[in-house]
């Protein structure tokens, strides 16, 4: 239980940094309070927990209610890293055995993984995931790197890449500063 509520409060501080909401705890409360991709960590946390004590029926319920209430899809075979930010968590299928890494973030509609068992991605840290993005196959999408909207992903993306189009293309990105990156064909 211990594990469950030290996921749950380290995912409250790495969601009240990416959704900007303040280090105090006025942005804290906002982040418990009003974000929805909060609550599908907590329901992802406890299903990890049903998990790990050999509680099927807990994870299957929890999984059930995060389909219900956030439209989203997370298989019981994926990983979720710490900080994971479901901005827009509508229509979000995270299949298979997929691995996601820390403070990637979901700009929804997304699809991860494929129908057919003959692979999933990896996903490292710090990606950025646009909206309708579908990231197919056993693949690794590099840290830091962007997905662009509507991309369709299907080769590895190195870390520090950019990649769009269907299917996506891939450019490395060139940091100008924190926030902003800028393209180089």
């Amino acid at each position: 239980m211990f594990r469950t509520l030290k996921s749950v409060t380290t995912d409250a501080l790495q969601l009240r940094r990416a959704a900007k909401f303040g280090d105090d705890a006025r942005g804290l409360l906002k982040v418990v309070a009003a974000t929805d991709g909060y609550w599908l960590l907590v329901m992802t946390r406890l299903r990890e927990a049903a998990r790990r004590h050999h509680v099927p029926l807990v994870n299957a319920a929890l999984r059930f209610a995060q389909q219900v209430s956030a439209g989203v899809e997370i298989s019981k075979n994926a990983t979720i890293g710490e900080g994971v930010y479901f901005v827009h968590p509508v229509g979000v299928v995270i299949g298979g055995d997929a691995r996601i890494g820390d403070r990637v973030r979901f700009y929804g509609g997304n699809t991860i993984g494929t129908a057919r068992d003959d692979g999933y991605p990896t996903i490292e840290d710090d990606v950025v995931i646009g909206a309708g993005a579908r990231i197919l196959g056993p693949i690794r999408i590099g840290a830091r790197s962007k997905i662009g909207a509507n991309a369709v992903v299907v080769t590895d993306v190195p870390p520090d890449s950019v990649a769009a189009g269907v299917p996506a293309r891939i450019w490395p990105a060139t940091r100008r500063s924190d926030d902003d990156e800028v393209l180089h064909h």
